[in-house]
């Protein structure tokens, strides 16, 4: 499994990866959680989706994307702040520079692929790394981001435990809850899978960390 990052100038290229990863949006968000989301052409995307995100996506022998997030900087823009604010108890971010939101973060639990740290889909654990690895490539440090009670718990079971901005609250039929996480080398070694291929590079070309 491995970790593709998809930046805008590269979305034309990453074309069919994108196309799979708003149809597994779709199937996640609408048909499993059974969400109230927009779905155009058996994909799923939002207003969001335009303005010029970083997806990260993990793929499954180089042709299956099974993982995705987006990755927007906190100073922009953001879910939590335009869509969700009834989740931040300070009723915003107070975003920095370093700050970047993560949402729409899903993957394909009926992949076959085995389970590690903790029994969490391995999936998962390579999804958390490669956020993690691109935020401090990118200069961001700590990540925000709406999500629901269970999804905290598996930050929680992951060794990236989140820290609430707000109290959760009922929204459709999930309970949502707005909280940070770090991106650090330390929360990295936590969440990192046996196997896990860097995404970023050294000074001299090599990965920063090659497969176990």
């Amino acid at each position: 499994m491995l970790i593709l990052t998809v930046s805008p100038g590269q979305y034309q290229h990453q074309s069919h990866y994108l196309k799979q990863m708003h149809r597994l949006r779709a199937e996640v968000f609408r048909n499993r959680l059974e969400w109230d989301v927009a779905i155009e052409e058996g994909g799923e995307r939002d207003q969001y989706d335009d303005l010029s995100p970083t997806y990260i996506l993990a793929t499954f022998g180089g042709q299956r994307v099974v993982g995705c997030a987006r990755l927007l900087p906190a100073s922009g823009p953001t879910m939590l702040e335009r869509t969700f604010p009834q989740l931040l108890a300070a009723g915003s971010l107070s975003a920095t520079a370093a700050m970047v939101e993560s949402s729409r973060f899903c993957v394909d639990t009926t992949l076959p692929t085995g389970r590690a740290g903790g029994h969490l889909h391995l999936a998962t654990l390579t999804m958390f790394a490669g956020i993690i690895e691109w935020s401090m490539a990118n200069g961001y440090d700590e990540i925000v981001t709406a999500t629901d009670l269970r999804f905290e718990r598996i930050l929680k079971r992951a060794g990236w435990p989140m820290t609430r901005l707000g109290e959760p609250v009922a929204i459709g039929n999930t309970v949502a809850v707005a909280g940070h996480l770090r991106a650090n080398r330390m929360s990295f070694e936590r969440v990192c899978p046996p196997g896990y291929h860097s995404i970023i590079a050294d000074d001299n070309g090599r990965p920063l960390r090659s497969a176990a």
